[in-house]
Formats: C-alpha cells, structure tokens, sequence
C-alpha cells in the first residue's frame, strides 16, 4: 500500500475508534442497541471481536514469495466468466489481462451469459482456440464436466475462481485449483457483522441466487450464522438469480416492504450486485441511503459496491474479494501448472470495508502483491 494512502487509513481506523458509537458502521456497535438485552450476550460479543478483527485495514501480503520463473512468451489463457455483468467475475478478468500482459501472455474472456447451456457454449469456444490454460469464474465445474474431462485429456490446465466449495485443487471434476476466499469466512463474518451493528437485534432479508451452488451455500451459511443469535430473525430468504436481479429488484423489494415495513432492519445478499439494483426501489420508497435496511454484500467489493459503501447509499458494508490481485493469483496458479509445480495453496483473509475504514478507496487487495508476484516471476 502506498504509504500515503496507509497513513491515511490508519488516521481513519484511530478516529473510529476514538468516536465508536457515534457514526453508522464504526467499529463499536454500543449506540444500535435497544435498551434491552440481547438474546446472545455470548454470541454478539465474539461477533463483535470477529468484526474489529476483520476491518483491520493493515492488509500485509502473505501470499507465496517463491514459485517457478515465468513461462516463455507465447502462451494463451482463456477466462470464462459467469456473467460479465457480474462485477465478480468480471473484476478478476481485469486482473488476469493485467498480470498476463506483462508476462506477454495472451489472455482472452469469454461470457457464459448465467446460464449451463452458455458455460458449455463458452466452454467449447475457449476449446477450439486451444489455449495453455482455462479458468471459469462463478460458477459449477459440474455444469462443464465433459469439457472439463476433454482440456485436461488435452493438457490444458483448468482453474477455477468461485467455482469450487473450497479453495485449492481438486474438486469433482477436478481443477489445478480454486481460487477463492474460504466462504464459511465470508459468511460468517457478513452475518457477525449485521449480530455486532444490530446489537443483537435485527430483522433480515437474505438475497441468494440458487442456480449456483458456491452461492447458495454462503447464503445457507450466513444464516445458519444468524440462527445463533435468538433475537436476529430471518424475515426473508429470497432467490434471485444473478442475471434476473436487474429486472426482479424492484418488485421483490416492494413486496418486502410491503409485508415487513420497519421490521425490515437489515440485508446480506451473496454479492454487491444485489445492492446495485435494490437501491433505486428503496429510493423511492423514500428510504434514507444512510439508514435502515442496513446492507452488506457478502463478496466481491467491486468499485461501485465501495462507492455505493463510501457514500453510504443504501449499503452499508461489503465483504470484499481481491479482485485484481486474485487475477494475478490465477495467472501465477497457471504458471505452476505449466511448470509442473503444486498449486500455491494461498487463500486470501476476509476483510470488511465500511465508510469508517475505506479511506475513499474503491477496492481491496493485499499489499504488495504485485511487487512479490513479480519477483516470482522474474520480472
């Protein structure tokens, strides 16, 4: 991190700390709650430590430091993205151009369009170029297996970001590896932090999308998460797939508000998209972007989430991934694979951003990635 902008962030994470209580989302939650008890004591005080924990704003790297020199010039990569209009995918697509120019890689995206019939249609396109590697991005390997099982009879590498439950290789079918944060991390610490700012009392809509499996297993586990605080209810658990959310927003956010009014406290959603396109119906339901509900997006942190958390417009917090550094990650992941080295095992540490801690930046990624990739790679 630019020592300015450290400075900066530090300055900000004191000054929370010096006036907790007094601004939406800093680090102390003491002025949410009502006067009476919590139905967890137990459980929003480890909440509540889980959350100053995770807004830390120090972000040193701790990824590899040593790894197989770079690849000749030459080689290609492919990158199949979920949905390019899935700001997830198509941040790390950012990352992987990025870190693939300068090893003077080709590196070419390809749009799946959300669906299984466009994961194989991309799939196959990324096939017939025969590339050096393939990576899909946010969504099932299951929906791919055959061509799967056809890159690998051929010696592509396939890598996955989001794709896999768990990060690292393997899988069925089977990946060099999975890039991702671990998302009972990321799960945990979005339901934590709505338990610690409610003080323990909230009323929560959950926005998932159910057509992917990786999704719909967050947004089980934030509220299973939820369920350990007896006074946070869940009032909603809507699915929304992700590219249905731009035309459905509107309505399911009327409906809720409809059925739970002021009830209505606080939302997760598996990613920042969510917020993107409720914001406008909670707008004209003439909500305060500053209050309730409360929003936070458990993944991703693309720019405009961090914008829409900045200015404190109808989200409040986002569980962001490393987007661009996670492009990088792949690329290096690719370089193992072409050198016939392990994968490097590096699973990234959750982070919430608030406007209390964001310092005005509008992404997140660990310090000092690039300077440490690069030297892996000799460049």
């Amino acid at each position: 991190m630019h020592p300015t902008r450290k400075a900066a962030l530090t300055a900000i994470a004191l000054l929370a700390v010096a006036t907790a209580g007094c601004e939406p989302g800093a680090a102390s939650t003491t002025t949410h709650r009502t006067s009476a008890k919590p139905g967890c004591p137990t459980v929003l005080a480890r909440a509540e430590r889980a959350v100053k924990k995770a807004e830390a704003v120090d972000a040193p790297w701790k990824g590899p430091t040593t790894g197989p020199e770079a690849a000749g010039h030459g080689k290609s990569v492919v990158f199949i993205a979920h949905d390019l209009s899935n700001p997830g995918p198509a941040g790390v697509a950012q990352g992987v151009q990025e870190a693939a120019s300068l090893l003077r890689w080709s590196a070419r995206t390809i749009n799946g369009q959300g669906t299984p019939d466009g994961y194989r249609s991309a799939f196959k396109q990324a096939l017939a170029l025969e590339p050096d590697g393939i990576a899909i991005a946010g969504f099932d390997p299951g929906s791919v297996a055959d061509e799967i099982k056809e890159a690998k009879a051929a010696g592509i590498p396939v890598i996955g970001w989001h794709a896999a439950p768990t990060p690292g290789p393997g899988g069925s079918p089977d990946l060099f590896t999975n890039v991702t944060t671990r998302v009972e991390d990321v799960a945990k610490i979005s339901a934590d932090w709505i338990i610690a700012r409610s003080g323990g009392r909230a009323g929560v809509v959950l926005f998932t999308d159910g057509t992917v499996p990786f999704a719909k297993r967050k947004s089980d586990l934030i509220k299973k998460e939820l369920a350990t605080c007896s006074d946070v209810r869940l009032l909603s658990y809507r699915n929304m797939p992700i590219p249905e959310v731009s035309k459905r927003a509107i309505g399911e956010v009327r409906s809720l508000l409809s059925r739970f009014g002021d009830k209505w406290t606080y939302s997760a959603a598996i990613n920042d998209l969510y917020f993107r396109h409720t914001a406008a119906a909670l707008r004209a339901a003439g909500k305060d972007g500053a209050g309730a509900p409360f929003n936070i997006g458990a993944g991703d942190g693309d720019p405009s989430a961090f914008q829409r958390v900045n200015g404190k417009r109808f989200q409040a917090a986002t569980v962001p991934e490393p987007l661009t550094e996670q492009g990088w990650q792949i690329v290096d992941e690719f370089n193992r694979a072409f050198a016939d080295k392990p994968a490097s095992g590096y699973v990234p540490a959750v982070h919430i951003t608030t406007a209390a801690n964001s310092g005005g930046a509008l992404s997140w990624d660990s310090e000092g990635y690039r300077q440490a990739y690069r030297g892996i790679w000799g460049k």
